[in-house]
């Protein structure tokens, strides 16, 4: 299969070195930026051991050989080609082997570049990607941006990057290089995909019998039979070519037994394959397991059995568990490469134990709440049920259920006196006043002033809290609630809370109350004001007013009002699902405290997602540490969880805060230790550094106690200024000290160079990246840096992060690493590290420690069935198990993969042989190859090999054979080459090898679309993509299933747009995720660059003046809409005038040389038969080159248009592995999104009719409200009905009265099938009835005959089409089309029957043997393309 790649490129490299580091990835380039020089002179394997081993000079060996694999994969080649599409974009000047663009002109030299930088200012600054190499320096957004597109290691580059980096790094432009190359690229194999050759039924014969003539030499040298080279015994002996192809038929029959096996002796085959496996060398067995099941049906008889209970396939890799149903090795790959260094930490094991430790949400404890409401004591909601069981309870989608339990807690955070309160207040009202089912604990949280000398006469916000107080002693809290209300709705719009209307409402409700006795200064309900305040103001929540839901903070857009409702009951239905988990005893808010979320405050910038950790892999060495016990230190005995760093410049007021208030934090700890490190801002001298000399002398000095008490008291403001004002340090030595040895600190501070202030500036610049002066404090490895100098970091905060710290991680890891029995000082380091290694990993799936149970009944009798491979001693290594039938598709897949995986890591295996017992049938029915190699490789003359192949060698020659591509789901290959039929391959009719050649055509660009104002999909939208020069490439439409829509593409950066037409009309684009621009970019930007699958989610929303208008309405479409289809074909335009004609819209789906031979005589007969333009469909994912050769040429000549349209089976849809299956549910699972909304109907005829009538007459039947029509089978030939299965049983009973209909041939009318979503609801069926392996036998007839009640089906007249099958002789001369349908009685072969049963077909068939031989005869003589010049018949993609 191939791809373009660049054989000697450095990109593919620097893309992975890019991905451990984008420093590593600049200092690589640096490494190779002239390195090209070099290729000339060197072989290309000389050349590519050169690169490797610059590369190395930045990796490991574990690194370097996962670059091999990742090279061999060809991993990086689309992130390479996306860049080289978007130079192609610009487009680039001619003649230039490097250019740079700056503001949208490019330049081909430096002289050129530097003036365009000077003028770059009057224009817009361009696009930046996500995948760009931004060289690092200052990145401010007045600077000019200079794009370079080059390849690196050449000399074009290094003067451009020579220019570049240094203006980059001087601050006076943003540098960004995007790889390219300038001469076209090699073709190359692919790897990372499996062929299967399966073995078909010949119970109907359906086999070309037209003769393949290979003209060109079709000998493998390496054709291999028992050790014989056939291949070039045949070139040695050609006259010997006859005896020879005798004895390599009998060596590979007589070697390869496919006598069908009994059924005693099908049970115990797996048990057999295992034993097999476990008794040839451990070397071997993994080798024996992949020929064993790859070659299964030629290895079917093996050893005696043995017996095993029966279990599930899996793979895991460091106990992640690796999907062996998805057929993508670049999903292996990322995932062995994140665990390199935790392999080289040796931190596997406890990332078991930790697990994820993100946690998207903090819960607030909250205290000093009015709580207005409670279901669980209020008697209002004593008639809803208290049980939990209730939660278990089925209702309908988005019904919440009514319980008498506090599940749900709403804190609002109010200042009353804000206009915004108001609102709140009032929304709450609706919540608690109205009988609707978003009810739950309301509470309120009022911030006034704490000031003593402010009462309630001079603040509004006091006075009603005061009045609310008194309200809820003497009465109730509804009470107070319902007055807060009322006060409320006193207030003008747009005014504020005053006092006249509070006291105003406390006389007129309230007459007899005392008004200054609840107001005044000496109030008696004023309890808990400062409290409230105070909480506010500890919690760190941000401005007013803000809510919590059940602890965990709203967002200030979700506080709208006008959204808060919709918010509500989004979360209420997301947390239903938790509360399933807790008992009838346990109190609702005791178990959401006792979560690890919870948290005593909220602090942004500690409970960010967004997170930067040292890297101590590589980082230089550690600052001197503080613990805070010094009798623990010095015994070694205790382990700390946390080890924060205060990084200020100490000399500075806010940087002594910060390790001030570090420092009475660590006093009332027990769990951390603190280090101190200065980043001064300005160079340190003697001068202006005595201060933190003094604090580091004291460290180096004196015990933990006396150096923290003395930094404690030397940090106070008025010390501080003594030293500034000339006091000595010795005599402020004697003010300070406690217990100091006083001779030993003034002996060390006296003597101590600045030398290693400048290295910690040094490590601040460099390593932490900070700015000088400022300040960050680092805790474990992550760093939080302080961008402002007001910026606070209180008690509290460290507190807060502490528990963190500890909770999500630290504390699992303390107790891990206090098994290994370490001092303490490395124990505390190495707690550190791995907390920062484990915590800045990438987070998926939970790793899971797979461990073999030994049952001692059992255990040595399973244990023998587990194959052991040891890793190498000395040596990280990675931890693999694999459970697995050695005689299934999983072990396929699986023994090629560590095999291979064997060769690039060290790893220890697992295989438990999972073996299946009394097996019925044969497990495997195919041989199967798996592409994949562990480095690039090359030939004897140090050339580079194309790349790998799947070799099928020792095939035994009698069965039927089917190719099938296995491939990554975001893949969509096609066959480019290959004479055989390749649906039908039968060994004993070819000599020679059969050889087929597959390219990968597009990468898939998956989404998800949904109207924001409803919620659903909007069915029949139209998206494009295309690129700045050629908006519209690829075009789609989206399904109601999921909102599913899919794109084909080359890797690239695409803009995604809506169709011009009804859907640009109607819509427009609010919001994306999994794009690659920002939410408020004008484009949305997708780019493709990787292997792995892309999935998007669009959201949209019709235009207001647009609300009541259909998108699948009637109404005819504005100019350009589906002007051309371009989304799965590259077919003909279509023009305004065009689209008027009468057109008559065919489609039809073939595959294998037998079909497609039926399908020509098809289209012929149709051709024959009317005089209305004609334009043919074809599903191209099973066509043969031949046909796609030759279809162009045959438009051409008889005057038809066609399309050859592609679809990706979804990855979300049931699976089908049986090829005929797939073909048949393409026939009718996706006619909504195969075809453009301007053809009004379609119809299919099967590849293997003659049609003997004008079908424009079955295209204007009346359909009579049906979305499709469908003929029903014929009862006439009566010796055939004990083969009639829907006059018995189920289809009896379903159907009533109602006919059953064959599926060769039907009408769709496209419009009314969108309409009802006729599509969404038989893919639905499809997706429930196909989960069970014995419904749906003819799925592309039984789905829409199960169908029939919800979709309702149109019965054709009879004569449309006639069977000999199921129809009488005396019928047959009505008939409009006939059907070459197989006849289970008789089991004729299709050739034969087509020949005895319509006379034409011979006179057909003739016909385009001549005229195809005539288009061979005229392209071999070069008179004729390949391609036909008019427009209106080209096919090709």
């Amino acid at each position: 299969m191939y791809l373009l790649f660049c054989k000697s490129c450095q990109f593919f490299h620097s893309e992975f070195i890019r991905e451990d580091d984008e420093e590593k990835f600049w200092k690589f380039v640096d490494t190779v930026k002239e390195l090209t020089v070099y290729k000339n002179g060197e072989s290309v394997r000389s050349y590519y051991n050169l690169i490797i081993k610059k590369a190395g000079q930045f990796l490991t060996d574990l690194q370097v050989n996962l670059l091999k694999l990742s090279l061999s994969l060809r991993a990086y080649s689309p992130a390479v080609h996306a860049f080289q599409q978007i130079a192609r974009d610009e487009p680039p000047p001619d003649g230039c082997a490097a250019f740079v663009v700056v503001h949208g002109q490019n330049a081909c030299s430096t002289k050129d570049m530097k003036k365009l930088l000077k003028t770059a200012a009057g224009r817009p600054r361009p696009y930046l990607y996500k995948s760009d190499h931004q060289y690092p320096g200052v990145n401010g957004t007045d600077l000019p941006v200079a794009v370079l597109y080059a390849e690196i290691g050449t000399k074009e580059f290094n003067t451009f990057h020579k220019v570049l980096s240094e203006r980059a790094q001087d601050g006076k432009l943003i540098y960004v290089l995007r790889h390219f190359v300038s001469v076209s690229i090699s073709r190359m194999l692919l790897s990372g995909y499996g062929v299967e050759l399966a073995i078909k039924s010949t119970e109907y014969k359906a086999v070309d019998d037209t003769q393949v003539k290979v003209t060109t030499d079709n000998v493998d040298e390496n054709d291999e039979v028992q050790g014989f080279l056939f291949g070039k015994l045949k070139k040695s002996h050609p006259e010997l070519q006859e005896e020879l192809g005798e004895l390599r038929k009998h060596l590979l029959e007589s070697t390869n037994d496919m006598t069908p096996l009994k059924v005693w002796e099908l049970q115990d085959l797996s048990f057999q394959a295992a034993s097999r496996i476990m008794t040839v060398s451990k070397f071997d067995s993994l080798k024996l397991m992949q020929d064993l099941s790859q070659n299964f049906p030629s290895r079917a008889r093996l050893s005696e059995s043995m017996g095993i209970h029966p279990g599930d396939a899996g793979l895991f890799i460091n106990g992640i568990h690796v999907d062996l149903d998805l057929h993508n090795p670049f999903r292996y790959h990322p995932s062995t490469r994140s665990s390199y260094q935790l392999v080289s930490a040796g931190c596997l094991k406890m990332t078991c134990v930790i697990g994820n430790t993100n946690v998207s949400q903090r819960v607030l404890y909250v205290n000093h709440i009015l709580y207005i409401c409670s279901f669980s004591t209020d008697s209002m909601y004593r008639h809803w049920p208290s049980s939990l069981q209730e939660l278990l309870r089925a209702t309908f989608p988005g019904v919440i259920r009514q319980i008498r339990r506090n599940f749900y807690n709403l804190v609002l955070f109010l200042d009353p006196v804000q206009e915004e309160s108001i609102e709140l207040v009032k929304l709450a009202e609706l919540f608690y006043k109205h009988n609707i089912p978003l009810r739950y604990v309301i509470g309120f949280v009022l911030v006034v002033s704490a000031d003593d000398k402010v009462d309630g006469y001079l603040d509004a916000g006091v006075a009603l809290f005061r009045l609310l107080n008194y309200i809820s002693e003497e009465y109730d809290e509804a009470q107070a609630f319902t007055s807060m209300v009322s006060i409320f709705n006193r207030v003008e719009v747009g005014e504020t809370l005053s006092v006249d209307t509070v006291t105003a409402y406390l006389k007129k409700k309230f007459p007899k109350a005392n008004a200054a006795r609840i107001l005044g200064v000496d109030s008696s309900y004023d309890d808990n004001r400062k409290a409230g305040r105070g909480f506010y103001r500890k919690s760190g929540l941000g401005a007013l007013p803000i809510g919590l839901f059940n602890g965990v903070p709203l967002s200030s857009e979700e506080m709208d009002p006008e959204e808060l409702e919709t918010v509500l009951l989004q979360k209420i239905m997301e947390t239903t699902n938790f509360f399933q988990r807790i008992t009838e005893s346990v109190d609702v808010v005791d178990f959401l405290m006792e979560q690890a979320n919870v948290v005593p405050r909220i602090n942004p910038l500690i409970l960010s997602s967004e997170r930067r950790y040292l890297d101590f892999t590589s980082s230089p060495g550690s600052p001197l540490m503080t613990p805070p016990d010094p009798n623990q230190c010095q015994y070694q005995s205790v382990l700390y969880g946390g080890t924060v760093w205060i990084v200020a410049d100490i000399e500075q007021p806010p940087g002594r805060q910060l390790l001030r208030n570090a420092l009475k934090h660590m006093v009332n700890s027990s769990s951390c230790r603190v280090g101190v490190i200065n980043n001064p801002s300005g160079k340190p001298t003697e001068d202006n550094s005595s201060l933190y000399r003094a604090i580091w002398a004291s460290l180096l000095t004196q015990s933990s106690k006396n150096s923290l008490d003395f930094t404690l008291k030397l940090l106070k403001e008025e010390n501080v200024e003594l030293l500034k004002h000339g006091t000595k340090i010795k005599h402020l030595l004697k003010q300070v000290s406690g217990g100091m040895d006083h001779d030993a600190f003034e002996k060390k501070f006296n003597t101590m160079e600045v030398d290693f202030l400048h290295s910690q500036q040094k490590y601040c610049k460099d390593v932490l990246k900070l700015k000088a002066g400022q300040r960050a404090v680092v805790s474990n490895g992550r760093i939080l840096s302080l961008l402002d100098e007001e910026e606070e970091f209180s008690v509290e905060d460290f507190h807060l992060l502490e528990k963190i710290t500890l909770r999500t991680s630290a504390e699992k890891i303390k107790s891990k690493i206090k098994q290994m029995n370490l001092n303490a000082e490395k124990a505390n380091d190495l707690i550190m590290k791995v907390d920062a290694l484990l915590t800045s990993s990438p987070k998926g799936e939970a790793r899971k420690d797979v461990k073999l149970l030994k049952d001692k009944h059992r255990f040595d009798f399973f244990f023998f069935f587990v194959l052991q491979l040891a890793q190498r001693e000395d040596e990280v290594f990675y931890d693999v198990v694999a459970i697995v039938d050695p005689l299934t598709r999983d072990a396929q897949k699986l023994a090629p993969l560590l095999v291979v995986l064997g060769q690039v890591v060290n790893m220890k295996v697992q295989v438990f042989m999972n073996c299946r017992a009394k097996l019925s049938e044969m497990p495997l029915k195919s041989f199967y190859q798996y592409v994949l190699e562990p480095d690039v490789s090359f030939f004897g003359n140090n050339s580079l090999s194309p790349g790998p192949v799947a070799r099928f060698t020792e095939i035994p020659e009698s069965p039927l054979l089917t190719l099938n591509m296995i491939t990554p789901e975001s893949w969509m290959v096609e066959a480019v080459s290959s004479p055989y039929d390749l649906d039908n391959i039968h060994l004993q009719e070819i000599s020679g090898v059969v050889n087929a050649e597959y390219e990968l055509e597009y990468l898939l660009l998956e989404g998800h679309c949904f109207d924001l104002s409803t919620g659903q999909p909007p069915r029949g939208l139209q998206f494009t993509l295309g690129m700045r020069q050629e908006p519209l490439m690829h075009d789609t439409i989206v399904m109601a299933n999921l909102g599913y829509f899919q794109l084909k593409a080359n890797p690239g950066a695409w803009i995604l747009r809506l169709r011009e037409g009804r859907s640009e009309d109607l819509y427009q684009i609010q919001a994306h995720d999994g794009t690659d621009s920002p939410l408020d970019a004008g484009d949305v930007i997708v780019v493709l660059n990787s292997f792995h699958s892309k999935i998007i989610k669009v959201r949209v929303q019709k235009k207001p003046d647009k609300l009541n208008e259909d998108l699948l309405s009637e109404g005819t479409e504005s100019k350009g809409l589906w002007d051309s289809i371009t989304s799965f074909a590259g077919g003909p335009s279509v023009d305004e005038d065009d689209k008027k004609k009468d057109v008559l819209n065919i489609f039809s789906v073939a595959s294998g040389h037998l079909y497609e031979r039926f399908l020509r005589i098809m289209m012929l007969s149709v051709l024959q038969h009317t005089k209305t333009p004609v334009k043919f469909w074809f599903l191209k994912n099973y066509l043969s080159p031949s046909f796609k050769d030759t279809i162009s040429h045959m438009a051409k000549a008889y005057g038809f248009q066609y399309e050859l349209v592609q679809y990706k089976w979804p990855r979300w849809l049931h699976q089908q592995s049986e090829k005929q299956r797939i073909i048949w549910g393409y026939k009718i699972l996706f006619l909504d999104v195969l075809f453009p909304l301007a053809v009004d109907k379609i119809i299919f005829v099967d590849a293997d009719q003659i049609v003997r009538a004008d079908i424009k007459e079955l295209r204007d039947l009346d359909l009579e409200g049906a979305p499709y029509g469908y003929t029903p089978f014929c009862d006439s030939r009566k010796e055939m009905e004990g083969y009639r299965f829907w006059k018995t049983g189920y289809w009896a009973s379903h159907l009533g009265q109602r006919k059953y209909h064959i599926s060769a041939l039907y009408v769709v009318d496209l419009k009314k099938f969108r309409k009802i979503a006729a599509g969404d609801r038989l893919r639905g069926q499809y997706q429930a009835l196909s989960q069970d392996p014995n419904s749906l036998s003819n799925l592309d007839q039984d789905l829409p005959n199960n169908m029939i009640h919800q979709v309702a089906i149109k019965s054709l007249p009879q004569e449309w089409l006639w069977c000999e099958t199921w129809c009488d002789d005396r019928s047959k001369a009505a008939a409009k089309t006939i059907d070459l349908c197989n006849n289970p009685k008789t089991k004729e072969p299709k050739l034969s029957a087509a020949v005895r049963i319509v006379p034409e077909w011979s006179k057909y068939d003739n016909e385009i043997k001549q005229f195809l031989k005539q288009v061979k005869e005229k392209i071999t003589e070069g008179r004729l393309s390949s391609s036909p010049s008019s427009p209106q018949h080209t096919g090709k993609t």
